[in-house]
């Protein structure tokens, strides 16, 4: 007879549940300044912390652990998983700040992460579906065409603008003007900041009654309308945007401007063989892409008459050493494909599609404040913005102001105009010998 060892055949018993409070101390160093809170009752983080942050449940802790980062956290907070605490949702910029400097990730160590992985089970750690405001990511949008083509263009700026012409109307303001405005004192009104921007770009271009402008990516119509109004100008605006170019060209209709300015629904590349007197470019570069840059400038120096001017107006990246592609938040919430460069970058396209570059400035710091009013007006009509376009779109641009905001204040990107004369080849440019403008 033989005896055999026979081996337990009970299952290997499995680590117990890791609590979200478990969770944030092994991927972060140190304690959190802000609270953060969640649905199993832990917390970690001061209790008297003005900022907290609450994990609201499950799904909320596997979007914040397949997609480390700015996306993972985007859609919890945009699905309503995870909710900031002590800030209104219109403009949570203080969570914001609070983040930057209160919370600082790390990389679990090799044990620390087995043990998380075997606590949580695969089942938690499967990704589940986006909230829908979500963007496809970029390699489904081959689907659309080729990066800025035509088609993929315009589905881009359709995510992106035709949420709701009542929406921006709130969050806008009534100058409906979806750039950079010129703070000319703290004291000004949004209003008042977008009139002088707008009286700005007039006079870099020395627009006078009677000339012709073309506004590419123009938006509701604000400059042409401006344009117009205040300086006698016949002013043509093009817009991707189907329901941008509808508000706008009614508003032109209101206002009683129809003998002098226009916007039509149209790609700029499809703008008039006209020889304008000036073309502006108001942040329309950002949808363009780099290595478009030299057709998109050539294309607006063939609308140019000799001696005429171009303002281009666009974001752009405080350096070369960061990509030129946006974060993943801003690729698939906000601008899909948008594409920044650095000044320099942009100076030498203006100058090698024969422009004469005359004058740059960079105005980081009046966009901050510019995002600052928005921020304020979606909070002062936030229960109309939500019944407009529902509680995970006005959370996507609260957060997407609050945060833009964040970096220009912290010159994470800036913001420049260049001013460039379609200069003759006998060296006429039309240009004095001193600026024509003020700021």
């Amino acid at each position: 007879m033989t005896i055999t060892n026979k081996r337990s055949s009970a299952p290997r018993q499995r680590p117990p549940m890791p609590t979200v409070a478990e969770i944030v101390r092994a991927v972060t160093n140190g304690e959190p300044a802000v609270r953060i809170t969640a649905y199993d009752g832990s917390a970690v983080g001061p209790d008297t912390a003005p900022i907290g942050l609450h994990v609201a449940s499950e799904r909320g802790l596997t979007y914040l652990l397949t997609a480390p980062g700015d996306l993972g956290m985007a859609r919890a907070y945009v699905s309503g998983d995870l909710e900031l605490r002590g800030v209104h949702p219109g403009d949570p910029y203080e969570a914001l700040k609070a983040l930057e400097g209160g919370l600082e990730l790390r990389m679990p160590s090799p044990a620390d992460a087995l043990r998380l992985v075997r606590g949580l089970g695969w089942d938690r750690l499967r990704p589940v579906p986006p909230p829908p405001q979500e963007h496809v990511p970029n390699w489904k949008r081959t689907l659309q065409g080729l990066r800025h083509g035509r088609g993929r263009d315009a589905e881009a700026i359709h995510h992106h603008y035709d949420v709701s012409n009542a929406f921006y109307e709130k969050v806008l303001g009534p100058s409906m003007t979806y750039t950079c405005a010129v703070y000319r004192s703290p004291s000004d009104t949004l209003e008042q900041a977008q009139s002088n921007k707008y009286d700005l770009v007039a006079g870099k271009l020395s627009l006078k009654p009677g000339m012709r402008l073309l506004d590419v990516g123009c938006g509701w119509g604000g400059m042409v309308r401006h344009a117009a109004r205040e300086y006698g100008v016949k002013a043509l605006g093009v817009t991707l945007s189907r329901e941008q170019a509808a508000w706008a060209q009614a508003a032109i209709e209101r206002e009683g401007l129809s003998h002098l300015a226009e916007v039509r629904h149209l790609d700029y590349r499809d703008a008039p063989l006209e020889h304008f007197d000036a073309v502006s470019s108001i942040g329309l570069t950002e949808h363009i892409g780099l290595r478009n840059y030299p057709v998109y400038f050539k294309t607006l120096r063939d609308r140019l008459k000799p001696g005429g001017r171009l303002l281009n107006h666009c974001i752009t990246r405080s350096d070369n050493r960061t990509s030129h592609r946006p974060g993943a938040f801003i690729d698939r919430y906000v601008f899909p494909d948008g594409e920044l460069a650095s000044p320099g970058k942009l100076v030498s396209a203006v100058h090698d599609a024969a422009f004469e570059v005359q004058h740059e400035e960079n105005l980081r710091v009046h966009y901050a404040h510019t995002l600052a009013g928005w921020n304020r007006n979606l909070v002062e009509h936030w229960d109309a913005c939500v019944d407009e376009v529902g509680i995970g779109t006005a959370r996507v641009w609260g957060l997407y102001m609050a945060g833009s905001r964040f970096a220009f204040e912290r010159n994470q990107i800036q913001l420049h105009q260049i001013l460039g004369t379609k200069t003759t080849r006998l060296g006429e440019s039309s240009y004095p010998l001193r600026p024509d403008w003020t700021a």
